[in-house]
C-alpha cells in the first residue's frame, strides 16, 4: 500500500467533528479530503469530486456521521493488504441499540446498515478502479443505491469486493416522526435502476425485494374504491369491496411495522398514519423515477 486518501463528504453535521477527533493524527502517507456537499448536487457528485483530487493508491469513503473505532487506521492497513484482483474492501458497521426498549422503525432502518453490502459509510476502492469505472453515477441525487450501483460496475469490470475487519459505529441520527415518508423518494432511484439494468436489477445488484408490489395493489384498491363511487349501477357496488381490500392491506402493513417496535402510543400512531401514506407515495415516486434523467 503506497498511500491512502480518506474522502468525507459532509452536510455540515456536528458529527463531522466527532469523526475527525476519532481519526486523530493521520500518518504521513495518508491524506484527508473533506468535501462540502451542501453546495453540490448530492453525495455521488461530492465523492467523485473528492477521489479525483486524491493521490493515494486507495480511496476510503467515510460518511460524516460515523465514528471510527479505536485502532481503525491500523485495521484499515491490514484490510487493504489484499490480492491484486481485489478492487474494494468494505469496513464493518455497528449501530448502537436503544437501552431498555425495542428499536423504533427509523432505528431499525439504521440497524439494517449492518448487513448492507458495499456501503460508503466505510468503503475503500483502489483509485485505479474508480478511474476505470468513472466513479459514482451522478444521476443519483441522494445517498441511496449509488454505492450499490458502483459496486455492480466494479464487479462487472472483473474486480472482487471483500469485507474487512475495521469497524465504524453509525449512531442513529435524530429524525422527525415523518422520516419514513421522506425516504420513499428512494423508489425513484429504484425505478432508475430498473431502466438501467432491466427487471433483474435487484438480483444483479444484490438488493432484496421490498414491498412495492404490495404497495401498488393497496394503492390501486384505494383509488379503485374512490373511483367506483363516481360510477353508475353495479360498478358502484365494487367500492365497498375495494375499500375493504385497501383497509386490509393498510392494516397488514401497519401491523408489520408496529410489531417489532417499542409499541408506545406515539410510535403506534406514527406507524398507523404513515402506513396510510407510504403506499401511494412509494408508487408515485416509482412512476416519477421511470422518466429518463440526466446527470446532475
Amino acid at each position: 500500500m503506497t498511500g491512502v486518501s480518506l474522502v468525507v463528504p459532509t452536510l455540515g453535521r456536528t458529527s463531522l467533528r466527532t469523526l475527525l477527533d476519532a481519526l486523530g493524527t493521520l500518518p504521513p502517507d495518508a491524506e484527508l479530503i473533506v468535501v462540502e456537499d451542501r453546495a453540490r448536487r448530492g453525495p455521488a457528485v461530492a465523492r467523485n469530486t473528492g477521489w479525483r483530487e486524491a493521490t493515494g493508491e486507495w480511496v476510503v469513503f467515510l460518511d460524516d456521521d460515523v465514528v471510527p473505532e479505536p485502532g481503525w487506521f491500523a485495521r484499515l492497513r491490514a484490510d487493504l493488504a489484499v490480492g491484486a484482483d481485489v478492487g474494494g474492501v468494505q469496513g464493518r458497521i455497528h449501530v448502537p441499540r436503544p437501552a431498555g426498549r425495542r428499536p423504533t422503525d427509523w432505528e431499525r432502518v439504521t440497524i439494517g446498515l449492518e448487513s448492507g453490502a458495499w456501503l460508503t459509510a466505510d468503503m475503500a476502492y483502489r483509485r485505479r478502479v474508480l478511474q476505470e469505472t468513472g466513479g459514482f453515477d451522478e444521476r443519483f441525487p441522494r445517498a441511496f443505491r449509488e454505492d450499490a450501483e458502483l459496486a455492480h460496475r466494479v464487479r462487472r469490470a472483473g474486480w472482487r469486493l471483500v469485507r474487512g475487519e475495521r469497524a465504524v459505529t453509525h449512531p442513529v441520527r435524530p429524525e422527525s416522526r415523518w422520516v419514513s415518508l421522506r425516504t420513499q423518494r428512494g423508489n425513484a432511484d429504484d425505478a432508475f435502476l430498473r431502466r438501467l439494468y432491466g427487471p433483474d436489477w435487484r438480483l444483479l445488484l444484490g438488493i432484496p425485494r421490498g414491498r412495492r408490489a404490495r404497495h401498488g395493489l393497496v394503492t390501486a384498491a384505494g383509488i379503485g374504491a374512490l373511483a367506483a363511487l363516481a360510477l353508475p349501477g353495479r360498478w358502484r357496488r365494487l367500492s365497498p369491496a375495494l375499500g375493504l381490500a385497501w383497509a386490509a392491506g393498510t392494516a397488514e402493513f401497519a401491523a408489520a411495522r408496529i410489531a417489532p417496535g417499542p409499541r408506545t402510543p406515539a410510535e403506534v400512531a406514527t406507524m398507523a398514519l404513515t402506513s396510510i401514506l407510504i403506499p401511494p407515495l412509494a408508487v408515485g415516486h416509482w412512476l416519477a423515477g421511470l422518466r429518463p434523467r440526466r446527470a446532475a
